[in-house]
């Protein structure tokens, strides 16, 4: 009889070596990581662009769900068809004129930056973003390995000059905007930019990514047409339009739904719901009969009362801004959303400050991480959104006395 063989030794696997690719290129929301810091009860937080819960609709949002499981029964907790429930993508199509087969529903704005990423860039394709842009988005294309040009910007957006330029030297894939109230910056991308922006991308055939989540939000100025209306006039026929639009309810009814969607030419579409498939079949059934019964009555007023809300604590902030800060400190002046953005003297470092702000209780998000090419450390963003009065004053004196404590 043979002797026996020892039993092979364990050996621990290397799970970085067996990473993909495509794993090993993604990385930690700069954002989420620093929303840790700030879970301590007596921080005030101005990092996290989170909607004020106080004005969510809670009552409405209970019957609505008590009226869609009396309607549809145990229809409402059964799996779906990947496209979305009907009667929402009737309500979306209709709103923006197109058939509701132009419209996918998805698991938040995140999913669709996610899944567009996923059917649109091959590596190495160049994609076009703002400098400084979301940085979801660039958190969800990275992993497809886009290779990145920054669009410049200023107070009027993105600087459509330099982009034409780009597009004569660079053969561009697809272009990433969000054009109102933009997050981080909260600027909104001029009436007369946006019609020549269309018409340079639809001439070099350069896709377009709008995302406006935030377009319903405006508590001041005039309204523009979305990138989306304009490429419909431009093309001619929705089938034919080189722009796709992504839009969400978490903004202006309640995130924790998680109900978004993308309006897009059918090949589009036809290829979101390959991808939905394979990542989650469908967004929750419920929750789509939910937003669907809040559509016609209570979001206006639920749209009105944000509106007004976040244009007090907008106002309020700049007032203790100007009143605060160092005269060498730049900001914006949003006309709606939920941000602004402060540009320090060249010499801080808005990340190194940060520990300095977290002393003095008040946090913030750093502005280089929306950058996809490095830049703006000395940069950050502030949210108004959620924070009271009382915060909103105590908070920018605080980080009045950091950014004055970092020059000197």
């Amino acid at each position: 009889m043979p002797p026996a063989r020892p039993a092979p030794e364990f050996k621990a696997p290397d799970f970085t070596a067996m990473l993909s690719d495509r794993a090993q290129r993604m990385n930690a929301s700069a954002i989420r990581e620093i929303l840790k810091i700030t879970q301590q009860p007596d921080v005030i937080s101005f990092a996290g662009g989170l909607p004020a819960p106080e004005l969510f609709p809670l009552e409405e949002v209970r019957r609505a769900a008590d009226t869609a499981l009396t309607r549809y029964g145990p229809s409402a907790l059964q799996y779906s068809t990947t496209e979305g429930h009907p009667p929402l993508r009737e309500w979306i199509g209709n709103r923006a004129g197109i058939p509701a087969a132009n419209v996918q529903i998805v698991t938040g704005s995140q999913q669709a930056l996610d899944l567009l990423g996923k059917i649109l860039i091959s590596e190495g394709d160049t994609v076009l973003v703002e400098a400084p842009t979301y940085l979801g988005a660039l958190q969800s294309f990275q992993p497809y390995g886009p290779h990145y040009v920054q669009m410049p910007t200023d107070d009027g957006g993105i600087d459509v000059d330099a982009l034409e330029a780009i597009l004569m030297s660079t053969p561009a894939k697809l272009l990433y905007a969000v054009p109102n109230f933009q997050n981080p910056t909260g600027r909104t991308l001029s009436a007369e930019r946006r019609r020549r922006l269309v018409e340079l991308t639809g001439q070099y055939g350069v896709l377009v990514i709008e995302d406006d989540p935030y377009g319903q939000l405006r508590f001041t100025g005039e309204a523009a047409p979305s990138l989306y209306e304009l490429g419909l006039e431009y093309a001619g026929d929705v089938n034919s339009s080189h722009i796709i639009y992504c839009s969400s309810f978490s903004k202006t009814l309640v995130p924790g739904l998680r109900d978004a969607w993308v309006q897009a030419a059918a090949p589009i579409i036809s290829k979101l719901i390959q991808a939905k498939q394979g990542a989650d079949l469908h967004t929750p059934t419920l929750n789509q009969m939910i937003v669907t019964e809040l559509l016609d009555e209570v979001l206006p007023r639920q749209i009105e009362m944000v509106r007004k809300a976040y244009g007090e604590r907008a106002a309020l902030m700049l007032g203790h801004i100007e009143r605060e800060f160092p005269g060498s400190v730049e900001f914006t002046r949003p006309e709606g959303g939920m941000f602004l953005w402060i540009t320090l003297p060249g010499q801080i470092d808005s990340t190194k400050m940060l520990v300095r702000a977290l002393t003095r209780k008040v946090a913030y998000v750093p502005g280089s991480p929306f950058f996809a090419l490095g830049g703006g450390e000395n940069t950050l963003r502030l949210s108004y959104s959620n924070a009271t009065p009382e915060q909103i004053e105590r908070g920018i004196k605080a980080l009045g006395e950091t950014i004055r404590e970092a020059l000197d």
